[in-house]
């Protein structure tokens, strides 16, 4: 039953992940190309698919593709934010700080969007080794290390600097009405210039490719760990695109489908993490290699702030 739990709890965060960057290429190739939701959902998710054949035999070359994605992403908010030349003043935003139940969701779904519960799962496939040797084992180790440190670093700088540079345009602009995709598009374009559009909206789009595609993938990882069992590919492209589709027809503004979305990410980063802390402290598991004590004391304060932005907006409407 525990296992079952855990499968469903982990399928339903990937294919939130599938049904945020559905719409965000969606979304984005209606900014660019003027292309209706519902056929945008389909295209996605057919480019996404032909990045999975990539994978898992092409494993580098996957990584590869996906490193230039991130890249092309970083350097569309890179641009924003130097064209937006932000104050000192716009950079305070970055300290954390919540003004309501709105501010919170936000938060949540920031904090799901860049550490991807699913990812551990996917990373961890991807990172295993056949070996016993204890050697070995430390190198892969400090590899692993090096990479998610990269990664994270690289996520969280995208974040940071759209971040940035939507305060110091908006702000400086006096532009309200920025809730939504659309809108900031509109409001980058008129107040920086349709390269900024363009490129905000270019970086929505390779966003929505990158991270559906690996959604995807996580999700036959996760199916194989649990149950030890595979469905086609097609098969399971095909059953994320049904929410992702229902959504939009049912007249769900996509920009807050988005953050919805996230915000589940972060409901199941405590499900990832719990198993995980649980078995890398065993000594009797992971000899040389078990945690460290100020390792297991950082991952469980981690686990129960997260976990509290999460009881919060769970009990907030109750409260309210």
């Amino acid at each position: 039953p525990l296992t079952l739990l855990l499968w469903g709890q982990a399928e339903i965060v990937a294919i939130a992940t599938d049904l945020a960057e559905l719409i965000g290429g969606a979304v984005a190739l209606n900014l660019l190309f003027g292309v209706p939701l519902i056929p945008g959902v389909l295209i996605t998710a057919a480019v996404s698919v032909l990045l999975l054949l990539l994978a898992p035999q092409g494993r580098h070359r996957f990584e590869m593709v996906l490193a230039g994605m991130l890249l092309i992403i970083l350097g569309g908010f890179l641009y924003q934010a130097v064209d937006a030349r932000p104050s000192p003043e716009a950079a305070a935003g970055l300290l954390p700080g919540f003004a309501g139940a709105e501010s919170v969701l936000l938060a949540t779904g920031i904090v799901g969007a860049t550490v991807m519960p699913h990812v551990i799962y996917l990373h961890s496939a991807l990172t295993r080794s056949t070996t016993r040797d204890p050697t070995h084992q430390g190198k892969a180790l400090r590899r692993t290390r090096r990479e998610i440190v990269v990664a994270l670093s690289f996520a969280g700088l995208a974040n940071m600097t759209m971040l940035v540079a939507a305060a110091a345009v908006f702000h400086r602009g006096g532009h309200t009405g920025t809730d939504t995709l659309h809108e900031a598009y509109s409001g980058l374009g008129s107040l920086l210039g349709p390269t900024a559009a363009i490129t905000f909206a270019v970086a929505l789009l390779t966003a929505g490719l990158a991270s559906s595609s690996v959604g995807t993938y996580a999700g036959q990882i996760i199916m194989e760990g649990f149950l030890r069992r595979r469905i086609p590919l097609i098969v399971r492209r095909a059953a994320t695109l049904v929410p992702a589709a229902g959504i939009l027809l049912a007249g769900m503004e996509p920009t807050r489908a988005l953050i919805l979305s996230q915000a589940v990410l972060s409901f199941g980063i405590p499900f990832a993490l719990v198993p995980l802390i649980i078995f890398t402290s065993r000594r009797k598991l992971m000899g040389s290699l078990v945690n460290r004590r100020h390792t297991t004391i950082a991952a469980v304060t981690a686990i129960a702030l997260i976990s509290a932005l999460n009881v919060f907006l769970l009990a907030e409407p109750l409260l309210g």
